[in-house]
């Protein structure tokens, strides 16, 4: 087939990387063919013929029918012949070379008979002493001056040869040394200029021979402490490069939302990811933001877990707690170079509430770490086998306090102006005073502490508000006591009222009020029972004053109520409703008939009612006293 292709079965030679010298070829060529003196032109070219017109495979050929020839008893007797004579010239060349080595040795130990004598064999020990052989320089015959001048010659070209290399390898070795210590001064300026700029330089504890820097927080928990440590490599052109391992490479940050009526309403400024120029301190704060904004995201996720009965919940990368019924603040860890959505942002109203807890947030972290080194520069507590557990820190708790407590006072703080407002606009003299948050006084830190950690301190404790003022007679008086507790239980907001009514001494509200609309509503009450003691008041000194038959003198047998009741000569009731709220004030009298207080059959005709209403930012209308004054005398 013209398209088969031949396999040779012979292996390749492979060609020698550097040619035989002359001589061995010399020696080749004497082995195979004899004297040069016995070959001529035409040997050489019968011998080209006899080897073109045999094949490949003829000396294989002519070997195996040589083999076959000879019988199996004589082919091992060749063989252990063969053997035989490879086994004596390997011992030969074995003799030989110990025979050198002795000689070698032997002279060695004239000069150096301790590594000399390693070498040498037992017998030679024996029979020849050390240092017995030496050498010497014999004078050689006298060299032609062609040849010394060759020798001259060769010498000088080989050693100047020498010098040119060495020179260059020098030239090399110097422009690299000078590449080495321009990047390494460059790599020791930066390291200088970072530790200058107060940054910690130290060893890696796992690298001894490799610097590091300290851009973390020592008093953060062990997890995000061994993360603010970084090394500082040097790059090839000798500039700094902070390896931060597993740390991510990205600026992350928590960022605060406030929700209300289910729109978002406000968002806290996020920090840009890339700065205006590219240095290593740029690179050091960027890590050392991350690893706190981390570590705050972190701590808040570990506090409201325990905070589930207080409504914070937590989903995955998010965390949220609710400030009112209608209002909830969202935090969660986000990219710097996220883009905001702000096509889900409702309107920018509460962005300073989000600013506000945002930074309020990273001053409580800071303020735990400092209370970790104060704490760990005390004394330690005794050991024991039990565990101390490690609290969680108060970021959420405190925020959620404050605002919890700033939104009952600015709520009760609406409802008594409103309600004071409907009094005087009734003709009422009555006033109060209101000191929001009065438990926070700087005045009482001390003054070794700083003004911060003060103020952090005055925000750690209980939350306190009060609201005294008078009521409708001058008499009477209230205070309201609002106490939220951001840390330890009971939690919430819980109001503390006391009264002093002199018509009614015994009347007193509860303890522990822990609900607006409840603190609401005893006020209002309290209030009511104090108009119904002033018109009753009035009434008696009216009477008092003017004798006459047609004055009425109020009593109050159901103050609770909000009723009088009044008994003119001629046996005829009337009765008196006082009905009090945030937004109104209402007055109705109508007659009732007999002292027992009857009411008209339905025959009579329809008794004459009067009433009046006094409401918010009502002007012109008669006061509460002229008004009983004149149905008094009228009836």
């Amino acid at each position: 087939m013209s398209d088969s292709f031949s396999l040779p079965l012979r292996p390749l030679i492979e060609k020698r990387d550097r040619p035989d010298t002359l001589p061995v070829d010399i020696a080749q060529i004497n082995a195979r063919w004899g004297s040069f003196r016995d070959v001529n032109e035409d040997t050489l070219r019968a011998k080209i013929e006899e080897e073109k017109n045999r094949g490949p495979y003829s000396d294989d050929d002519e070997g195996d029918k040589a083999a076959e020839d000879m019988d199996t008893t004589e082919q091992l007797e060749q063989l252990y012949k063969r053997r035989a004579e490879i086994l004596n010239f390997a011992m030969q060349a074995h003799m030989e070379t110990l025979f050198a080595l002795d000689f070698v040795s032997l002279l060695l130990t004239k000069h150096t008979d301790r590594q000399a004598e390693t070498s040498m064999s037992a017998f030679l020990k024996q029979v020849a002493p050390l240092g017995s052989l030496n050498s010497e320089i014999v004078n050689p015959p006298p060299k032609s001056e062609a040849v010394a001048q060759d020798v001259k010659t060769v010498s000088r070209g080989w050693r100047m040869q020498n010098f040119n290399a060495a020179a260059n390898k020098l030239l090399k070795s110097a422009t690299r040394l000078e590449t080495e210590v321009a990047s390494e001064s460059k790599y020791w300026d930066e390291v200088l200029a970072v530790k200058e700029k107060g940054w910690k330089v130290c060893r890696l504890p796992r690298e001894r021979q490799a610097l590091g820097v300290q851009y973390g927080f020592m008093e953060a928990t062990p997890i995000f402490r061994d993360r603010g440590l970084a090394a500082l490599r040097r790059a090839d052109d000798g500039s700094l490069i902070l390896d931060k391992g597993l740390a991510p490479q990205k600026t992350r940050t928590v960022r605060v939302r406030v929700k209300h009526h289910d729109k978002f309403t406000g968002c806290s400024k996020v920090p840009g990811s890339s700065p205006a120029v590219d240095s290593i301190e740029s690179r050091i704060l960027q890590a050392r933001d991350t690893v706190y904004e981390e570590e705050l995201f972190h701590e808040l996720v570990r506090e409201a877990r325990i905070m589930g009965s207080q409504g914070v919940t937590t989903r995955q990368n998010l965390v949220r707690f609710p400030i009112s019924e209608e209002q909830e603040v969202l935090l969660d860890l986000v990219d710097a170079d996220q883009d905001t959505d702000d096509s889900k942002m409702e309107s920018t109203e509460h962005d300073v509430l989000a600013d506000a807890l945002s930074h309020s947030i990273r001053i409580l972290l800071a303020y735990a770490h400092r209370q970790n080194l104060r704490r760990r520069t005390q004394p330690p507590p005794p050991l024991s086998q039990k565990r101390r557990h490690t609290p969680e820190y108060q970021l959420l708790r405190p925020i959620m306090a404050y605002l919890q407590h700033s939104s009952h006072v600015r709520s009760l703080e609406t409802f008594m102006t409103d309600i004071y407002q409907v009094l005087q606009v009734a003709g009422l003299k009555c006033e109060f005073q209101a000191a929001p948050f009065s438990s926070v006084h700087l005045s009482r830190v001390h003054p070794s502490i700083p003004k911060v950690e003060g103020l952090v301190q005055q925000f750690l404790m209980p939350f306190e508000s009060t609201f005294s003022g008078n009521l409708a007679t001058p008499q009477s008086s209230f205070k309201v006591r609002i106490r939220t507790n951001p840390a330890a239980p009971p939690f919430g907001t819980l109001y503390d009222i006391s009264v002093n009514l002199p018509q009614y001494p015994d009347v007193q509200p509860p303890s522990r009020i822990g609900s607006q609309r409840e603190a609401a509503a005893a006020l209002t009450h309290f209030a009511m029972l104090d108009i119904v003691s002033a018109i009753a008041t009035h009434g008696t000194k009216l009477s008092k004053e003017r004798p006459r038959k047609d004055t009425l003198a109020w009593e109050s047998p159901f103050p609770h109520h909000g009723e009088l009741l009044a008994l003119s000569d001629d046996d005829r009731g009337h009765k008196l409703i006082v009905s009090l709220s945030q937004n109104e004030l209402m007055v109705e009298t109508f007659p009732r008939s007999g002292p027992e207080g009857l009411r008209w059959s339905p025959g009579d005709p329809s008794p004459a009612v009067h009433s009046q209403t006094w409401k918010l930012d009502q002007t012109g209308s008669a006061s509460l006293i002229d008004f009983i004054t004149e149905v008094s005398r009228e009836w």
